[in-house]
């Protein structure tokens, strides 16, 4: 089957609803650059923590200019101290343009490219460019709990993440700025119902209409 020049895929969700997981699959299987817009908003949680700056907005515009994305992919980020922290930076205004100018520049310079964030669909990829395909990530808070718990080591009580995460998916779908929201040609993917491979073979069909039509 041909390779499509153009390909640009969204994937919202909340959190730990395993969009990171499907994302970075259906990048490694299509060859596609692939960004996590949550990861650039850790970043910022992190740099304002470590160094409690008293104008936020420059320091973080000078910071993201200053930083690679391969070199925030790298970075330590989910620690629970940031996961709490990153809720509340995120429904700053001011805030969400810098981190979206810094997404943009990188989208606009690649065609093959798999997006992941909470507004990626509903705002960052509505035009100039639009996504080809959208998908939408829903897990079940305990199944989403534990894996969290998991991929944190057990460091904190499973009841701490739990309870973090709710807080986090609620500040998420009812911020004023860029709710998490799921539009209507979003396609549904139930993670806590299918399996990693299952979830790649149904992003996949519906990756390879595309190339049919």
């Amino acid at each position: 089957m041909a390779k499509l020049k153009k390909l640009i895929i969204a994937c919202d969700g909340e959190s730990a609803s395993g969009k990171s997981t499907a994302a970075k699959l259906v990048s490694k299987k299509y060859k596609l650059l692939h960004i996590n817009s949550g990861l650039l908003y850790r970043y910022c949680s992190k740099m304002i923590i470590q160094h409690k700056p008293k104008n936020i907005i420059q320091f973080l515009k000078k910071k993201l200019k200053l930083v690679s994305y391969k070199k925030i992919s790298k970075q330590k980020l989910h620690l629970e101290e940031i996961s709490n922290h990153v809720a509340v930076i995120a429904k700053n205004k001011k805030i969400r343009e810098i981190v979206n100018q810094t997404q943009m520049k990188i989208i606009k310079n690649n065609k093959r490219i798999c997006v992941e964030g909470r507004d990626i669909a509903s705002k960052i990829l509505v035009k100039n460019p639009k996504y080809d395909l959208a998908f939408y990530f829903k897990c079940n808070f305990n199944v989403a709990g534990y894996r969290r718990w998991l991929d944190l080591k057990k460091s904190v009580s499973i009841k701490e993440v739990k309870k973090s995460l709710k807080k986090r998916t609620s500040l998420d779908k009812k911020r004023k700025n860029s709710p998490l929201v799921k539009v209507k040609n979003a396609i549904l993917i139930r993670t806590d119902l299918l399996s990693k491979k299952q979830v790649l073979t149904k992003m996949s069909k519906h990756i390879d209409r595309l190339n049919k039509k």
